[in-house]
């Protein structure tokens, strides 16, 4: 499924957030009740792809967020690419979901990279040194280690160096 038959962009009015159902009902919830409040109080940024043919409807969305984290909880593999200050910045990608129909289509890769190249593109405006992701469940978890993310111990939290991504953004 190619991403060119999506289109990425801030959630909106016109967007269809009761149609969407990813079947984990904390993604569902917050994309119907939660999302919009936290954008209006920049919060959140959350972004939806929508099917080019259909505009209105949602095939999934991600949100993204500052943060910060504690260099020690950083694993070694990670903490060579980051500054040695007390709190590191970094991009949490809060949610990601997709569609219930269109799992196992590629579309979360598509979510992904575009949330990566967000984080990336706006780490020239907002310091961050890396992406937080804390993956709901263990599916989740190795999903985003088959993309790159080293798994921080005793945890379902995940990191990928902003660095990481530079190359991924060149290649």
């Amino acid at each position: 499924m190619g991403s060119s038959l999506y289109r990425l962009e801030p959630l909106h009015k016109q967007h269809d957030r009761g149609g969407f159902n990813c079947g984990v009902a904390s993604l569902d919830s917050y994309l119907k009740t939660q999302a919009s409040q936290d954008m209006r109080r920049k919060a959140n940024a959350v972004f939806v792809l929508a099917p080019e043919h259909s505009p209105s409807r949602i095939a999934g969305y991600f949100t993204l967020c500052a943060y910060g984290l504690s260099p020690g909880a950083i694993p070694e593999a990670a903490r060579k690419f980051i500054p040695r200050y007390p709190v590191v910045s970094a991009t949490l990608l809060g949610r990601l979901a997709v569609g219930k129909d269109l799992q196992g289509q590629g579309i979360g890769s598509i979510l992904l990279a575009k949330a990566l190249a967000k984080a990336y593109e706006n780490a020239t405006v907002v310091g961050s040194s890396m992406v937080v992701v804390d993956a709901i469940d263990e599916k989740a978890s190795r999903f985003y280690q088959a993309h790159g993310f080293i798994p921080l111990p005793e945890s379902m939290r995940l990191v990928l160096p902003m660095r990481t991504i530079a190359g991924l953004m060149q290649g």
